[in-house]
Parts: C-alpha cells; sequence; structure tokens
C-alpha cells in the first residue's frame, strides 16, 4: 500500500465491501500500485454516496479502470497504462 502518511486530505478507511471486491476481483495489486492520493480519492468517493446503487456504480468504475489501466476518474493517466 502506498504511504499515505503525507497526504493533507482526509484520508478515508477502505470499507469490507470495496476490499472484498478488489481481493475477489484480483486487482488489490494494481490498487496499491496507485498513488496515495488516488487510492484516498476513490475510497473517499465511493463513501460519499448516499445510495448503495450509487456506490456500486462508482466501485464499478474504479474496478474497471484498474482494470483497464491508463484511467482514472475518467481522464488518461499515462503512468498507470498497462503493457501490450
Amino acid at each position: 500500500m502506498s504511504d499515505k502518511s503525507k497526504l493533507k486530505r482526509e484520508l478515508h478507511k477502505m470499507p469490507e465491501f470495496v476490499l472484498s471486491a478488489l481481493e475477489h476481483s484480483s486487482l488489490m495489486d494494481a490498487y496499491n500500485s496507485r498513488p496515495a492520493y488516488q487510492q484516498n480519492d476513490y475510497i473517499g468517493w465511493i463513501n460519499a454516496a448516499k445510495l448503495d446503487s450509487t456506490k456500486q456504480k462508482r466501485l464499478n468504475q474504479m474496478l474497471d479502470e484498474l482494470q483497464r489501466g491508463g484511467v482514472y476518474m475518467k481522464m488518461d493517466h499515462p503512468p498507470s497504462r498497462k503493457s501490450v
């Protein structure tokens, strides 16, 4: 896991359902390879949803982006591109 000690924003605790989804989809390594701010932002964004359906939609987007690589919050992210 990335060192989050230098983040200046609120640190978000990963909910069990997110941890389970990352492990079940074998994407924990992809998640852990992202910078600490991205890890924290993903969790905060998912947790901020009021409806469970929205949390699930956001979780699915995060999982998709980790699977594909090269994208973060629907924006281009070259450092996470996967080699072909």
